[in-house]
Parts: C-alpha cells; sequence; structure tokens
C-alpha cells in the first residue's frame, strides 16, 4: 500500500512524513508559536515563501483533452478490478479509482522534496513551542464544488469523522490527535498527543477535507453511487458500476492559481477503465481506449510493443528514472496460520523460490532481487549492527534470533536451474528441524496435518511467477496451489486476514514514519483491514517503529530503520520479490511535459498536458 496520500490522484509529488524544521525567516509570534507557509522534515524547504509554482512544471500548460488510464494505485477501501461505492475512506466496499482528485487537503507536497508540505486550503500554519498545537489559517476564497464556502469546522468535521468511523488506515494514524476544532471560520485548531508520533500533524495536513453540511443526515460508513461533495480540481462527471468512472476538471477550481497547483491538473477529463485482465487492458492500450500505460510486466515490455500504432510511431515508449524509494512487493506469509508460526519454515519456503530463473526466463533480466524493507534507501541494513544500532536492539537480546546481530539475511543466490538442489535440500533441513515429516512424499506438519499452502491472487498475472515456485515446493513434499477469486472476495479476504499466502506491493517512503504501525504493528495485526498481511506482533519492532516515529534527525531516522530492517529479515515473514529503480511509460504520442521531471517521482502524468497539434498528427486530434 501507499500512504494516504497528500494530494491523491496524478500528483507527482511525494507523500512525506516527518517532523517539521521551520524556515530559519519564520516570523516569531506571541504566544508561543511559530508561523510557516509550509513544513519539512530535516532541513529547511526548497522553495520559499513567494514561490510561484515547482520546478517541474510548465506554468503555461494548456488545459484540455482526456487521459484515459487504468488504476494502478489504490489507498482506502479501493480495489484494483471493480468499484460499487464512492466512498473511498470507509471499510465497506469497492472504492472507485480518483475519487480523491475530487478533494483538497490543508497543505500539498512536492516531487522535489521527500518530506515537505505547502498551503493549499491553509495559507499557513502557526504551531506552538511544544509542537503539540497547529493553528491552521484557511484560505478565505476556499469553497466546495456548490459554491458553499470551506470552512474550519468543515476541516474539523473531517479529521473527527476519519478517526471515528473511516477506514482502518485513517483511525489508526489518527489516533494521536486528540482534538481537531474550528477556533472560527478560518482558523483550525488541533492538539496532538504528548507522546505523539513525529509525522502525526503531516498525517493531518495530508487528510481529505469534506463537507460537514453534506454528510449530516447521511451514514459516512454507508457505501454509495452518489458522490460526495468535494472542493478539488476534479468532479465526477459520469460512470458505469464496474466499468469505468470519468472526471472533468472544475473550470473555476478556487485553488487553480495556487503555487501547489500551477502546471497541474490539465486534463479536461479523467477516465479510469476497469479490466480483470492484464491482457485485455493492454489490448484496450493497443487500440487507443487507454492513452497512457504505466507497464508493470517485463515480457509486454520487452516483446509486446510491436503493433502498428508503435511501430508508426503513433504509440511511444519511456524508461524514466526514479530516486523515490521503491516499492516493496513480495508474497507475504500469515502468520496467524499454525503452519506458518515457526520462522524455519517460512525461511524454507523462502529457499523453493529461484529469482535467478524467474528473473532471466520470465522477466527477461529487468529487475534486481529485493532483499530489504528499505530497498533501496540509505536506510537498508547492511553489515554487522552499528554501535548506535546494537543500542537500539540489545534490550531485546534474549528475545530476537541471533542473526539480527550479525550480517543481515539475505536471499539466497540460486544456480538458475529453477530447481537448486543444494537449496532446496537446505530447505528440507530446515523443516525437518522445525518437526516436519515427510510420508509417502507428502510433508506432514508438526501437528501431523499435511502442509498445503493456498497462494491468494484475484488475478492470474503473477501465475508464470507463481507455479515454478509453487512446483520447488511440492518436490518438498508441500501442497501448493494458488486460487484466484474475483476482486471483491479477495479484498474481503484480506481485510479478514483468511489467506495462507498472498502478495502485496507497498509503496516505499523517503521520511518512515508513523505509518509503518499500520503495516508492521502489533495492534494492526489484529485490526481487520489493517495492512499487516504477515500478522507481525513483536515488541522490538513496535519499539523500534516508535523510535522511527520519534526520531528527531535524519542520522537518528536512518539508525532506527536500519535496526528495524534487521529484525523484519530476521524473522523471514515473506519471500522477497523483485524491484527497479524505474518507471515503464508507454503512451500515444498526444502528450507533452516538462524538460525537468521532479526528482523523487516521474512527474507523469500528473505533470502532463494533452498537446492538440501532436493529436492531430496521429490522428487522434
Amino acid at each position: 500500500m501507499r500512504k494516504p496520500t497528500r494530494r491523491i490522484l496524478l500528483q507527482g509529488g511525494a507523500a512525506v512524513a516527518a517532523l517539521p524544521l521551520f524556515p530559519r525567516f519564520a516570523p516569531a509570534q506571541e504566544g508561543g508559536e511559530t508561523e510557516t507557509y509550509g513544513l519539512s522534515s530535516f532541513g529547511d524547504l526548497k522553495y520559499g515563501p513567494d514561490f510561484k509554482h515547482f520546478d517541474y512544471v510548465n506554468p503555461n500548460a494548456p488545459k484540455g483533452g482526456t487521459l484515459a488510464v487504468q488504476i494502478k494505485q489504490a489507498t482506502g477501501n479501493q480495489n484494483f478490478d471493480t468499484f460499487n461505492t464512492l466512498n473511498i475512506f470507509v471499510l465497506r466496499g469497492d472504492g472507485a479509482a480518483g475519487m480523491g482528485s475530487t478533494f483538497d487537503s490543508l497543505m500539498a507536497g512536492s516531487g522535489d522534496e521527500p518530506d515537505a508540505l505547502y498551503g493549499l486550503v491553509a495559507k499557513s500554519v502557526r504551531v506552538s513551542d511544544d509542537k503539540l498545537t497547529y493553528r491552521f489559517l484557511l484560505r478565505p476564497e476556499a469553497h466546495f464544488h456548490d459554491g458553499s464556502k470551506l470552512t474550519a469546522r468543515d476541516v474539523a468535521f473531517s479529521l473527527n469523522v476519519l478517526k471515528e468511523k473511516g477506514h482502518p488506515v485513517f483511525r489508526s494514524i489518527l489516533t494521536q490527535m486528540t482534538a481537531a476544532e474550528a477556533e472560527a471560520d478560518d482558523i483550525l485548531r488541533v492538539r496532538l498527543a504528548p507522546d505523539r508520533s513525529r509525522d502525526l500533524h503531516l498525517t493531518v495536513a495530508g487528510m481529505p477535507i469534506f463537507s460537514e453540511r453534506y454528510w449530516q443526515g447521511r451514514d459516512f460508513e454507508a457505501s454509495t453511487l452518489e458522490a460526495p461533495l468535494g472542493s478539488g480540481p476534479y468532479k465526477v462527471a459520469r460512470f458505469e458500476q464496474g466499468r469505468f468512472i470519468e472526471f472533468e476538471r472544475v473550470p473555476d477550481y478556487w485553488a487553480k492559481d495556487l503555487p501547489v497547483n500551477v502546471g497541474q491538473n490539465n486534463f479536461d477529463r479523467i477516465r479510469f477503465e476497469y479490466f480483470r485482465d492484464r491482457t485485455v487492458a493492454f489490448e484496450a492500450f493497443k487500440n487507443g481506449t487507454l492513452n497512457y500505460h504505466e507497464e508493470y510486466t517485463s515480457r509486454l515490455w520487452a516483446t509486446g510493443y510491436d503493433f502498428p500504432a508503435f511501430r508508426e510511431g503513433r504509440v511511444k515508449k519511456e524508461q524514466i528514472a526514479n530516486e523515490a524509494p521503491v516499492s516493496i512487493q513480495g508474497w507475504y506469509f500469515n502468520t496467524r496460520r499454525a503452519a506458518f508460526k515457526d520462522p524455519r519454515i517460512r525461511e524454507a519456503i523462502g529457499l523453493a523460490f529461484d529469482f535467478e530463473w524467474t528473473n532471466a526466463n520470465i522477466m527477461f533480466g529487468s529487475y534486481k532481487r529485493t532483499t530489504s524493507y528499505f530497498e533501496n534507501t540509505d536506510m537498508k541494513a547492511t553489515g554487522k549492527p552499528s554501535p548506535e544500532e546494537l543500542a537500539l536492539l540489545e534490550p531485546f537480546r534474549d528475545k530476537l534470533p541471533a542473526t539480527v546481530f550479525g550480517e543481515p539475511p539475505v536471499p539466497p543466490v540460486s544456480d538458475g536451474s529453477g530447481q537448486d538442489r543444494q537449496l532446496l535440500r537446505r530447505a528440507d533441513e530446515l523443516l525437518r528441524a522445525a518437526g516436519c515429516k515427510r510420508e509417502g512424499g507428502a510433508l506432514k506438519l508438526p501437528n501431523g496435518q499435511p502442509f498445503t499452502i493456498e497462494f491468494l491472487d484475484f488475478q492470474q498475472a503473477l501465475q508464470p511467477h507463481t507455479q515454478p515456485f509453487q512446483s520447488n515446493l511440492k518436490r518438498l513434499g508441500i501442497d501448493a496451489r494458488s486460487r484466484i477469486v474475483d476482486a471483491a472476495q479477495y479484498q474481503r479476504r484480506m481485510d479478514e486476514f483468511d489467506f495462507d499466502m498472498a502478495s502485496r506491493n507497498l509503496g516505499g517512503s523517503a521520511t518512515p514514519g508513523d505509518s509503518l504501525r499500520i503495516i508492521y504493528g502489533s495492534k494492526a495485526a489484529e485490526t481487520p483491514g489493517s495492512r499487516n498481511l504477515a500478522g507481525i506482533a513483536d515488541p522490538a519492532v513496535d519499539a523500534l517503529i516508535e523510535r522511527i516515529s520519534q526520531a528527531k534527525t535524519r542520522a537518528d531516522l536512518v539508525i532506527a530503520c536500519r535496526a528495524l530492517d534487521r529484525v523484519l529479515r530476521a524473522g523471514h515473514y515473506w519471500v522477497p520479490m523483485w524491484f527497479k529503480a524505474a518507471d515503464w511509460l508507454a503512451f500515444w504520442d498526444q502528450f507533452s511535459h516538462p524538460d525537468t521531471k521532479p526528482r523523487f517521482s516521474s512527474g507523469a502524468p500528473g505533470t502532463w498536458w494533452y498537446d492538440a497539434e501532436k493529436a492531430k498528427r496521429i490522428g487522434r486530434g
């Protein structure tokens, strides 16, 4: 999962979560407050108080055209294959793509900085000396799509209803917000608990803003096909449940000329098409139903672009390097199941996945093996623990595996045969040491039950990668098979933790913080709908997440993340997959984009625009 984003749709900016360091020139205020136009984590803001736009946008980008895409990222209750509700911020239902673009937030992120926010609905914020009270000063011109004024009462209502009735992800990260209340129409006061996490105030600043008046008399937790009233750059135009949803740009959007929006939100219409099969979706791109496509399938990237529109130059491919932390993808064990309680069993199963063979024979050598929960960053643990890391780990020495205090575990490199006998032999030894026994070619768990594993998924895309893995597991005597269910059933089973193993791609963060509780925290392990798929419930993990969320400097953050990485890797909670530090983009040649891209993303398609001349040249004008 990605963290709840500051601007949920098509924003080239990075999500942020960290403690603010106010600009040196911020004026002191009476009453022990400091006022600032922006917040950042461990350094000054890149952009000054009078900046006109981000450096990576074209401030004169024309407006127009339609962007037609498939949903590739999800938040809240969103489903990749279907939708039956337009309320994406609660647990109930399968949320529609793109709804985040209909709501504004107090502040918005920059794609040039890993952890910075600048004013959107809030023009500035006053922060108490103890960093526990935040007064957001709202812009008087802010209003909803129906023309009604957006006030501090609406923001307070939004934060409180998300804390009380929102999706478990939102409820969890707002726990330490003790109060949100309107002091005046244009002043919102937020109070945080003394033990609050470092990034909570930025989470608050990035939450969607709802209309209190609209929700009066309505059930916030219910599924609905009525578009909730918003104030963002887009609003719902039309849709067919489970098939497509289309948004239209709000031409008189109140915040269109603010620095955080200039050069963005350039398409008149954004349309999300739903497909239950990736092959069908790719055919839709080839025939022009979709005009922008982010490719995740190495086979298609290497061999699939041999069709007339591409050969004629009407469709383009582009690989764009990305400095943002890579997504963390793997098959996660459900350790709530008795079969996966023993880490030796989990380690043995991981030895059966031959990445080298898979990468060479299925993925055209396009990927690197993921080895860390903080892959491709300086937060990844390497070598033996430093003295600073040991100081964090020592209190838990008697409860942690010895491997935590040595070289961090890494997946083995196979001989590339697809069935490395040495690795399978090692896996068999681990299974036997854990009490498993082989009877007539079948492996029995320590309790005498046959060892079976169901890999749960909602689509066939990973089957070429999973089936060789399962074949090796069968060589070990494990009855491993896939179960492909419809998207709605898949989401229900994941919310209820009703699975053995399942794959998940979780977005990385340059400044990890409180959101780690949702993925690895003990409380999340028992909260239906949380992202702690593995069911990790470890006091050492909880303590390290606390250190990360309270880190006052980036150096402290890096040390704590490395320590956490060691503990998680030693737990063998997943079978890590693969990554690439670049985006594969394909598109019909009817767009243009700035020469400069944001540092921490590709900028696509959030900073792009429809180019009428190009569209005319390829016959799509």
